[in-house]
């Protein structure tokens, strides 16, 4: 039973660990009595034409980085999680991301408000795909915690607000973006980058700091009249002039200064810097694509 287990840590990740996700490890052990993670490349949370297919699979690599730090791994095939009705002639094929547009299995929507949000909306179908699979992986292993990393900010705001909504018996904790000695936030997905786009890459991150910079010193340059509240194109300008430095940077999505609970977009001032904030007054986040790769990341601002 739950209770005999005591307290039950759970990573959900698709493979292709890297540091982050050893930290979301780390976490988990120190926190519970067992830790679980998961394997599963999920095909519900990748549109048709996105990297399904190439999306990196590292399996022996993996296991090692989980060792000494879990209990059990579960690694399902895609088939014990969504269990189509095939016809025969589909049988000796293979799943693609657009197999489950109508495939007769009952899902998990989010509202349509949260549709909107930018990252949501950039990605079509994504966080549908996120909050079945995660239901899915919560009812079979039943966790007293989740653990996910601040980077996937939406995704931590979706997936608290499914536990609280589908009255799931769980928190799910946020720990924080682990990124790479240059700033840039550490993805699975970062090994799409060349070396030259690797160079590049830390611009991302170098935009969203220096939006949190002039926000700490309320628009001054530094940190020299922190009361003032900025209002959000200030911090939009600066981030997009950071962006619009490097050549490499081929498209910005989106760029965000939202409410850092709900990623609901600020109309007007951001709350302005005070030292003795408990929570992140908002948080900027950020959509490019850099030599063709797509790059997120965002800054809690808080301190």
């Amino acid at each position: 039973s739950r209770s005999s287990r005591g307290s039950v840590g759970l990573v959900p990740t698709m493979g292709a660990l890297h540091a982050g996700h050893r930290s979301l490890l780390e976490r988990a052990r120190k926190d519970c009595d067992v830790v679980a993670s998961t394997i599963f490349v999920n095909p519900t949370q990748f549109a048709p034409g996105e990297d399904l297919d190439r999306y990196p699979r590292t399996w022996d690599r993996d296991l090692e980085t989980m060792d000494g730090l879990v209990d059990a791994v579960f690694a399902p095939a895609v088939d014990e999680l969504y269990q189509r009705r095939r016809r025969a002639e589909d049988e000796d094929e293979g799943f693609s991301s657009s197999d489950f547009s109508s495939s007769g299995f009952f899902s998990v929507t989010p509202p349509a408000t949260f549709a909107r949000l930018p990252e949501a909306a950039a990605r079509p179908g994504h966080f549908s795909g996120v909050a079945t699979v995660c239901a899915k992986l919560f009812h079979i292993v039943t966790p007293t915690a989740a653990y996910f990393g601040q980077k996937d900010a939406l995704q931590c705001v979706a997936l608290r607000r499914l536990v609280a909504d589908l009255n799931f018996d769980l928190d799910i904790r946020v720990c924080p973006t682990a990124r790479d000695h240059d700033g840039l936030a550490l993805s699975s997905r970062n090994a799409y980058l060349d070396e030259r786009a690797r160079r590049a890459a830390p611009v991302v991150f170098r935009s969203l700091r220096a939006a949190r910079d002039l926000w700490k010193s309320g628009g001054g340059g530094a940190v020299t009249n922190p009361a003032v509240a900025l209002g959000r194109d200030a911090l939009v300008g600066v981030i997009r002039e950071v962006l619009a430095s490097e050549p490499l940077v081929d498209a910005v999505e989106y760029i965000s200064v939202a409410d850092y609970d709900t990623m609901v977009e600020l109309s007007e001032a951001v709350p302005p810097y005070d030292p003795h904030r408990t929570s992140p007054a908002a948080i900027l986040s950020v959509a490019v694509r850099l030599a063709g790769v797509r790059l997120i990341d965002n800054l809690p601002l808080l301190f």
